[in-house]
């Protein structure tokens, strides 16, 4: 990278992967009537909250050093940010938009991927190679387990039965489930990692060959490579798993990508050095957090462009990961 959101049921196995069946969410638990989405900032150490009604921040929440990876729970009343810069991770209560807790966590930690129950946060620590499991319960972590080299983005299968891990420094994916790790040789230093909704294919961007690789999950085998634009990072599916958006980080732009045939569609211009991206739940919005300009471009995915103003947020937001709230 160089820069560096109920539980109906839970089958566990062995502590790492579950089985789960879930409640319906009866809306955004921070009592908003719109979606919130959580803008890390990098080098500002805090949360800009944006209301996607209005495209406007509603509130700033300090965190840890160097904010990177962010996911709210399937029933949006926590947020969790993976802070790069000191080995933690910080929980946000979105009723109040304030840290209710801090977890320590691995070396470097950067992307973050919630279990489809809520029950877990799968934290990838990139300066030692693992993953970091915590418990939502008590906020704790229960497990680490290891991932490849300078693991990034990490993704969750629909089912929770699976994780899929970039590892930018050996240019592989780790597809974990409890029965042990399989690697998955993809293009070179792999980080933004998708699954779509109907858990068949895992979306891998690759910035140093900017290109995206598509891994079939029956068989863990890559069965299409897609040329993107620059240096490509975050990635994001719609719900209904027609189209993939994927942010190219070093030439401002969003590339659509069609999730059926994987063929690119069309490329869109955003801000500067844009890193996370992410999809309203009702798919009719992408938000793309451009680093290097300090702003949230917004894309009506209807018409696949900008359609507001950039809304200004903190000092290099990244916002890598599903940082969108129900």
């Amino acid at each position: 990278m160089g820069r560096l959101r109920g539980l109906n049921r839970t089958l566990c196995l062995v502590g790492l992967l579950c089985l789960v069946g879930l409640v319906a969410s009866a809306g955004p638990a921070s009592g908003w009537s719109s979606p919130i989405a959580y803008t890390t900032n990098n080098s500002s150490n805090d949360v800009s909250v944006i209301d996607t009604g209005t495209n406007t921040v509603i509130a700033t929440v300090p965190v840890g050093v160097s904010p990177f990876g962010a996911e709210a729970t399937p029933d949006g009343s926590r947020v969790y940010v993976a802070n790069f810069g000191d080995n933690t991770v910080s929980v946000i209560d979105t009723a109040t938009d304030t840290v209710v807790a801090t977890v320590p966590v691995g070396t470097g930690p950067i992307g973050v991927a919630v279990s489809p129950d809520g029950s877990r946060v799968y934290v990838t620590n990139n300066g030692d190679g693992t993953v970091s499991i915590i418990d939502t319960a008590t906020n704790t972590v229960t497990m680490t387990v290891p991932a490849g080299s300078a693991p990034v983005g990490v993704a969750v299968t629909p089912d929770g039965l699976r994780l899929y891990v970039a590892n930018e420094g050996n240019g592989t994916v780790s597809s974990i489930d409890a029965a042990g790790t399989t690697t998955v040789a993809v293009g070179a230093a792999p980080v933004g990692v998708a699954v779509s909704p109907d858990g068949s294919h895992v979306f891998v961007t690759n910035s140093g060959d900017n290109t995206m690789s598509v891994i079939d999950t029956a068989t863990n085998t890559v069965v299409a490579t897609v040329q993107v634009a620059t240096k490509p990072e975050g990635v994001a599916v719609t719900p209904n798993g027609s189209w993939v958006y994927v942010a190219n980080n070093g030439d401002g732009t969003v590339t659509v990508i069609d999730a059926v045939s994987f063929q690119l569609i069309l490329t869109v211009v955003v801000g500067s050095a844009p890193v996370g991206v992410a999809v309203t739940p009702d798919g009719s919005r992408v938000y793309v957090a451009n680093s290097g300009d300090n702003t949230v471009s917004v894309i009506d995915t209807a018409t696949d462009s900008v359609t507001t103003g950039p809304v200004p947020v903190g000092t290099s937001p990244a916002a890598f990961g599903k940082f969108i709230g129900p």
